[in-house]
């Protein structure tokens, strides 16, 4: 289900770098604010929902337009000051995270204000209402690539306190007027308390939203890591790249995952079949291959094997041929070192009860 579909990130203006050091806190609008922005939340302003909540389009009196993220039921069971975990996500910045401009905490009501994005998010464009248009070409397909790995990269080695994103999704991907990533719905396991849980951060077992793109090792714990962010970015890469969904049902009772549709190919080095086709042959043919190399070692089953965001983006980055024959010699990638065999990691974490949906 489509989330954050349409944003805009907001770039702040200062003139001076004394202005930057004493940027102030986020502003805290009223319920009654937000209800008129939106026209009460109504259905026709939706953009999505998803695992934390529903997204509004809304414009303030001064003609400016947001995003109001509106949570789920809030729980008073967990003693959890909202107002505090929301100024520390705030307080996250990097160009490539979409950083929250306000919130508001009224009753039981829990909503985050966020600049809204014209230019949609990435599953916009492969999937949804711009898919048809072919605005990604192979240029900004490897920025995309690029900039929403630094920006995991950032919050798992730099932010602090250091988060771990937990719904890594084509559909959190937004997407600039420069068509680079701003990642969104990062650090929200803390704001939405889980009944079951037991303080840690935790992912909902068999969310639609999220088939395809959960780890084994997640899907099976219910806790999220540093490592399921990879293996979920790792999907993302190749969903960029050929323009497929995470998983796609091949008859009644059998889905396949992206892996398996991939992995195959590159066994053979059939790269050109595993390019989106409306790219029409343009690209890069040892960009491709790097991309799609990478996007296969997060989407690992076996969470050790993976790298980290920092070396995700560093393989990304680097052009050397010596570091692409090291990436080929990978034993992933060899036929016989697989027995032949090709795991369906993707189709593993479908739960059976989806089955006839």
């Amino acid at each position: 289900m489509k989330i954050f579909s349409c944003f805009c990130c907001g770039k702040g203006f200062d003139r001076t770098k004394k202005k930057v050091k004493s940027e102030p806190s986020r502003r805290i609008f009223s319920l009654k604010e937000l209800h008129a922005a939106t026209n009460s939340f109504n259905y026709d302003n939706k953009l999505g929902e998803g695992r934390f909540g529903s997204v509004y389009w809304g414009q303030l009196w001064d003609g400016s337009q947001i995003a109001v993220k509106r949570l789920k039921a809030w729980s008073n069971r967990e003693e959890i000051d909202f107002a505090v975990e929301v100024d520390i996500l705030a307080r996250i910045r990097h160009k490539n995270l979409l950083s929250v401009r306000g919130y508001c905490e009224e009753g039981q009501e829990r909503l985050i204000v966020y600049e809204y994005m014209p230019n949609l998010s990435l599953v916009s464009h492969l999937h949804g209402q711009h898919s048809s248009e072919s605005l990604l070409d192979w240029t900004r397909r490897m920025n995309i690539a690029v900039t929403s790995a630094q920006a995991i990269a950032y919050l798992h080695h730099h932010a602090t306190p250091k988060i771990v994103h937990g719904d890594v999704r084509a559909s959190n991907v937004l997407l600039d007027s420069e068509f680079e990533a701003r990642v969104t719905d990062f650090g929200y396991g803390k704001l939405m308390p889980d009944d079951a849980g037991d303080g840690a951060a935790k992912t909902t077992k068999g969310n639609n939203s999220n088939l395809g793109y959960l780890s084994p090792e997640c899907a099976e714990s219910g806790k999220e890591s540093e490592m399921g962010d990879v293996y979920s970015y790792g999907v993302v890469l190749l969903e960029l790249v050929t323009g497929q969904r995470p998983v796609e049902r091949l008859n009644q009772t059998t889905k396949q995952g992206i892996t398996e549709r991939v992995l195959p190919l590159v066994y053979d080095r059939k790269f050109g079949e595993i390019v989106d086709q409306k790219l029409n042959g343009k690209y890069v043919e040892e960009e491709l291959k790097r991309v799609v190399l990478v996007g296969l070692l997060c989407a690992q089953s076996e969470p050790e094997r993976r790298p980290t965001m920092s070396e995700v983006v560093e393989l990304l980055m680097n052009e050397s041929k010596e570091k692409m024959a090291y990436i080929e010699a990978n034993p992933l990638f060899n036929r016989i070192s697989n027995g032949g065999e090709v795991t369906d990691e993707s189709s593993e974490i479908i739960p059976q009860k989806q089955e006839q949906e």
